[in-house]
């Protein structure tokens, strides 16, 4: 009877071995086409993996390791922290965890719990001046240690949720880019999960059993536009499975002349038919 539970035991822990050995293999395909489309990284680069203890970030630095022993350039990665102060956080966590891997890393202690907590009224949104302060603190360091890129850990459905958020509440028609130049021209940000989907992530966090921290800013708001994008975006998977990834898709192939931002198309300039020479019957394709 001993003998059977052990080999049932043994067969199980093969197969979850086996499904995190294909999903790595999976996540890491994804990371490296996603730095490839992007021109991501290059040779020499020094890379700045922002850590925050969640289980994206962990991800992004474990694929970025991994990717980094056989990748055609070599480049370094500096995994950094911000201690941001907040009341109960393990400090101890990231440290001993980062110096298990040998992964050269940087802990910055900046006190940016009580200033949000202090600025913003009761019932508002924390994240909004959280990010900025968190932000400022991460550029000053990269400025100061000779950064040239800085890796966050936005996946995909970040990035979607993002388009929704800017469209229903901003006005505008906005996501997050997979590669950007900072506001201040400084600094260049990159998203090497850009492709990958949050599931898959929670999974793989699971699998590698990375020690989580949790945010006890945004985690503890539960009147989050975000939160409630969130249930949008899945309520229309399980209906229309595959509907979040149309969308990613769609970020990335997008048609200026059909949308209507003067800043981005002259459409003051457009003359079909004079251009062409072309009549008015000529030109009808589509209904008015």
């Amino acid at each position: 009877m001993g003998n059977k539970a052990g080999s049932a035991s043994c067969g199980a822990a093969a197969k979850s071995s086996r499904t995190l050995t294909r999903l790595a293999a999976r996540l890491r395909g994804a990371v490296g086409r996603c730095i490839a489309d992007y021109r991501m990284i290059s040779e020499g680069d020094r890379v700045m993996v922002c850590l925050s203890g969640g289980k994206d970030s962990y991800t992004l630095l474990d694929l970025l390791l991994s990717l980094q022993r056989s990748a055609p350039v070599h480049f370094e990665l500096l995994a950094v922290n911000l201690d941001q102060k907040q009341p109960g956080f393990p400090a101890h966590v990231l440290p001993a965890y980062l110096s298990s891997l040998g992964v050269p890393f940087k802990i910055i202690e900046q006190d940016t719990y009580s200033v949000v907590r202090r600025v913003v009224p009761a019932g508002r949104t924390l994240c909004g001046l959280c990010s900025r302060l968190r932000r400022g603190a991460l550029y000053r360091f990269a400025s100061e240690n000779g950064i040239t890129k800085i890796a966050l850990g936005h996946h995909r459905d970040d990035i979607v949720e993002t388009l929704f958020l800017n469209l229903f509440f901003g006005g505008r028609l906005k996501a997050m880019a997979p590669k950007l130049l900072s506001d201040d021209g400084r600094h260049i940000v990159i998203r090497p999960l850009a492709y990958v989907t949050e599931r898959d992530i929670e999974r793989y966090a699971r699998g590698r059993g990375f020690p989580l921290i949790p945010c006890r800013l945004c985690g503890s708001q539960q009147n989050m536009q975000r939160l409630a994008v969130k249930k949008m975006l899945a309520a229309w998977e399980q209906e229309f499975p595959g509907r979040t990834e149309s969308i990613a898709s769609a970020l990335r192939r997008v048609e200026l002349e059909h949308l209507g931002d003067r800043r981005h198309f002259d459409f003051a300039g457009l003359d079909v038919g004079r251009i062409t020479g072309l009549t008015d019957e000529a030109m009808v394709d589509e209904p008015l």
